[in-house]
């Protein structure tokens, strides 16, 4: 028999496609699960570690990051991934662009990502991988080199960035986005970006279905309209006003632009970022009849799952789509429910206090945008999921299963021999109440302060190695850049 480096004993394994779960152990060896049974004996394996009846759940995919954006990448690379393990992420997807915040500089992305993922090496404590998002017609040229030479297979476009502010009004996104003078970034760069990727997809035809474009769905025109209106009407300016200002059909609308370019230049995976209201999941469920050829897939987050613009704690709930009232974070719901939605993430984007709040400290429009929640991702879909009705498996897919195969993480996702050993161990029955204090994360405050959670993640796993161990991270990052196409 062979012999195992690590065995996890007496676990409930929830796995994404069976809707029981069965009292296992589980065999680790070099990195990967061997094997999946009931009795395996103790004196075949270096370590074991006995999970106590706990549930075992494959290792989440949070596939919506941003690492780096207002801190040193270096720094929250460490202190971030630290809160991932606690949230039971073992692999973190993070978006990365050229302009102003991340690296602060422009320029082509062989000369950007290479200093990107030496920063980051050697820093994380769970594994990672970065979404790209091409700037400028360089970039677009850029793609096929980044998939072949870096493993790089997913790319974005932030379709407000032309004409609308990271946090709102702006009167100068050329000097943000760092692009060529005699460049736009609009409607037209969208479509190129889109034959960019398309053309890339028929150039490496074998990963073809994992090669896919992500949107931030918001239209700067309706926003800048909105801003304007809500900033004369004068009153309270908290996340209320914000959502006011950033209006749901404002996400509808880009959907809806956005499918038909999908359309148009023929690119059929197509990832419709944290949609945030009725509104939004409406236009991106009209525009999956109106074009079934395109394979949309519909994320939404965590913040907006739990909070809305009353319940979250302070205007460290800002984030871009905004927080929405309490029908919206039902409509999700449903969405979610009826099996709508494909993954759910954290959208984590560190931003601690002295960046995130201007003067005066309770003006929402002088704030920065984001907040972290990867390190309530697991436990915050458990406790809400659980109430409404989600099956444990349904969340192994929207948190594990559905985010690796699109973004060709071939070895994560399941609870199953011959995956990576990414796993987190979750005790369903205690009650706690979440505390900024306690989180990893270097951001002091959270817009779920004082929320009740019902579940709790007590131990993450890595390729096998524990990172997090009765609640606390412990040993040095474990974590590796992954190539998705072993470049």
């Amino acid at each position: 028999m062979e012999s195992l480096d690590l065995v996890v004993k007496n676990v409930r394994v929830v796995r994404h496609d069976r809707p029981e779960l069965e009292t296992l152990d589980i065999g680790v060896s070099d990195g990967r699960i061997v094997r999946l049974a009931p009795g395996i004996p103790v004196t075949e394996a270096t370590t074991v570690v006995d999970g106590g009846g706990k549930l075992a759940f494959p290792g989440v995919v949070d596939a919506h990051q941003h690492w780096g954006i207002y801190n040193p990448l270096a720094e929250d690379t460490r202190s971030e991934s630290r809160a991932c393990a606690q949230g039971g992420v073992t692999t973190a997807l993070s978006y990365m662009r050229t302009g102003q915040y991340y690296l602060n500089k422009g320029g082509d992305y062989a000369d950007f990502f290479p200093e990107v993922l030496s920063i980051s090496e050697g820093n994380a404590h769970v594994d990672y991988a970065y979404h790209l998002a091409p700037m400028s017609r360089r970039h677009i040229e850029e793609i096929p080199d980044l998939v072949e030479r870096f493993g790089v297979t997913s790319f974005k476009i932030f379709m407000f960035y032309g004409g609308h502010g990271l946090h709102g009004r702006s009167a100068d996104q050329r000097s943000f986005l760092m692009t060529p003078e005699d460049e736009r970034y609009d409607y037209a760069h969208f479509e190129f970006v889109m034959r960019g990727v398309q053309a890339a997809r028929e150039r490496f035809p074998d990963i073809a279905d994992q090669i896919s474009l992500s949107l931030h769905c918001e239209t700067a025109e309706i926003m800048t309209a909105y801003t304007k209106m809500v900033e004369e009407r004068g009153g309270v300016r908290d996340l209320r006003a914000y959502h006011e200002s950033r209006p749901p059909h404002s996400e509808g609308l880009a959907v809806s632009i956005a499918s038909y370019l999908a359309h148009e230049t023929g690119l059929p995976t197509v990832n419709l970022l944290h949609l945030t209201s009725r509104k939004a999941l409406d236009a991106a469920l009209r525009m999956s009849v109106a074009f079934p050829h395109i394979d949309f897939r519909r994320e939404v987050t965590i913040g907006h799952l739990l909070a809305d613009v009353d319940t979250a704690s302070g205007l460290g709930g800002k984030v871009n789509p905004p927080l929405r009232p309490r029908e919206d974070v039902e409509a999700l719901w449903e969405y979610v429910l009826d099996g709508k939605v494909d993954w759910v993430v954290s959208d984590h984007a560190c931003c601690r206090e002295e960046a995130k709040f201007g003067e005066p400290r309770d003006d929402v429009f002088v704030a920065k945008s984001g907040f972290g929640g990867a390190e309530y991702l697991l436990p915050g879909l458990i406790t809400e999921g659980r109430r409404r009705g989600l099956p444990y498996s349904e969340m192994a897919r929207l948190l594990s299963w559905n985010p690796a195969r699109r973004y060709g993480l071939t070895g994560k996702g399941a609870l199953a021999e011959g995956y990576d050993a990414d796993l987190c161990l979750v005790d369903p029955d205690v009650n706690w109440t979440v505390r900024a204090a306690e989180s990893e994360s270097t951001q002091e405050y959270t817009p779920f302060e004082g929320f009740e959670l019902g579940a709790r993640v007590t131990d993450t796993f890595v390729r096998g190695h524990h990172v997090l161990r009765g609640g606390k991270v412990e040993g040095d990052p474990q974590g590796r850049y992954i190539s998705r196409t072993g470049a």
